[in-house]
């Protein structure tokens, strides 16, 4: 399949949203700035590879290159498909998106490939672009550009008092890296960086708008939820974090790591005070480290 002409090419370039083209083996043949924005590959790696690369994942962890392929599905019925998916950045980290695949055909009506064209769904990701450049400020942790725990208690505070009150209910979840003093001693702690910043990633482009991801110390991570919560709607988000968490991964030279997290989650009452709250989280927390690590556990 030729690429479309020098015209098309100049102006998929300049859109928003990532752009690629593939043919009937699912081989890149065009990929456009905005994807190589998006998902950390060059033009370059993705027109070496298939897609495959990024390894999309649903958010109970199915990989859909396995599963249920929607790009194979296209280039099989000719059917256009719009799927959120998350996918594995070059970092490692995971990135939610929305996708739309389209099938090309020839003059002739054949199926010679498929366009996908998608966008980040990352509430962050502009936010995370800016924190990134303020990691000089004292409420920035400068490793994982979450916000530290001395501002992540003043944030506590004001959404304890607000729900003491009568305002919205909030979520806690404290989460721990599991066994992350190995990586550390068998990998080093230049690679047990690159994991933590991973997971935070990870965490901070799957929360919403509203929601708070703070490095609560070493390893452990707090994500404040507000708005309208149960412990339902709780534990869903939290084991889909959870998931994204062991789907992702850290390449170096010599291997690929992966890690899980253990989690505690708990909705605020109005008798709590930050310490009550934190600690009820945490508790939780090594609650799921007892019972055999990477699981949430609600209370």
């Amino acid at each position: 399949m030729d690429f479309p002409n020098s015209i098309c090419k100049n102006l998929l370039d300049n859109f928003y949203e990532g752009v690629y083209f593939l043919d009937t083996s699912k081989k890149v043949i065009y990929w456009n700035k905005s994807a190589e924005k998006i998902t950390g590959f060059t033009s370059e790696i993705a027109l070496a590879n298939c897609i495959d690369m990024l390894a999309h994942i649903d958010e109970n962890g199915d990989n859909l290159c396995e599963v249920r392929c929607p790009v194979t599905q296209t280039l099989s019925d000719g059917m256009i498909r719009e799927e959120e998916v998350f996918f594995r950045h070059k970092e490692g980290h995971r990135v939610p998106v929305s996708v739309r695949i389209i099938p090309i055909r020839d003059e002739t009506g054949t199926i010679v490939g498929a366009v996908e064209v998608f966008v980040d769904n990352s509430p962050h990701a502009a936010l995370y672009s800016e924190l990134e450049q303020l990691k000089d400020k004292a409420n920035i942790d400068k490793l994982t550009a979450l916000f530290t725990r001395s501002y992540g208690e003043f944030l506590l505070s004001a959404k304890v008092s607000e729900c003491r009150k009568g305002g919205q209910s909030i979520g806690v979840l404290f989460a721990d890296i599991d066994n992350f003093k190995n990586v550390n001693d068998v990998y080093g702690h230049e690679v047990g960086d690159l994991v933590l910043k991973m997971v935070a990633k990870t965490l901070a482009s799957n929360v919403r708008n509203g929601d708070h991801v703070i490095r609560w110390g070493g390893e452990e991570i707090i994500i404040l939820f507000s708005g309208c919560f149960d412990s339902v709607k709780l534990e869903r988000i939290a084991n889909k974090l959870r998931v994204l968490v062991q789907q992702s991964e850290v390449r170096t030279m010599e291997q690929t790591i992966t890690v899980t997290i253990s989690m505690g989650a708990t909705l605020a009452n109005e008798n709590d005070t930050n310490e009550t709250i934190v600690k009820r989280a945490d508790d939780l927390m090594y609650q799921s480290k007892r019972a055999g690590r990477n699981r949430v556990t609600i209370g």
